[in-house]
């Protein structure tokens, strides 16, 4: 699945982040446009994890490299920092608990 990225012991809100091993949260990829769709659209990743280590992901899933265009958004709305932590992400965006994220090849969304 996913490798352990190096996470801190405290999330950018300044609350500590959970624990790597005890959060898990569920992560739904959607194909937005001309993008080609992933055989496996559900993951289960840890929830210390940075929004950077699903763009990477994604990436390697999708066999992109990092010069192609790709753009990545959460629930159709907007493009999270590559910085922000997965769980924050996941308590203020998540419905249904999933987080949905929305990915193209061109711009899609503001």
């Amino acid at each position: 699945m996913m490798s352990e990225a190096p996470s801190s012991n405290t999330a950018a809100s300044g609350t500590p982040a959970p624990s790597t091993q005890a959060k898990k949260v569920v992560v739904r990829f959607r194909s937005t446009g001309n993008a080609p769709i992933l055989k496996k659209s559900v993951y289960k990743i840890s929830s210390a994890q940075r929004f950077q280590a699903l763009i990477v992901f994604l990436r390697k899933e999708l066999g992109y490299k990092s010069s192609e265009p790709l753009f990545v958004y959460v629930n159709s709305a907007f493009s999270p920092a590559p910085d922000e932590i997965v769980y924050n992400l996941s308590r203020c965006f998540g419905l249904d608990g999933q987080l949905t994220i929305n990915y193209a090849t061109t711009p899609a969304w503001g």
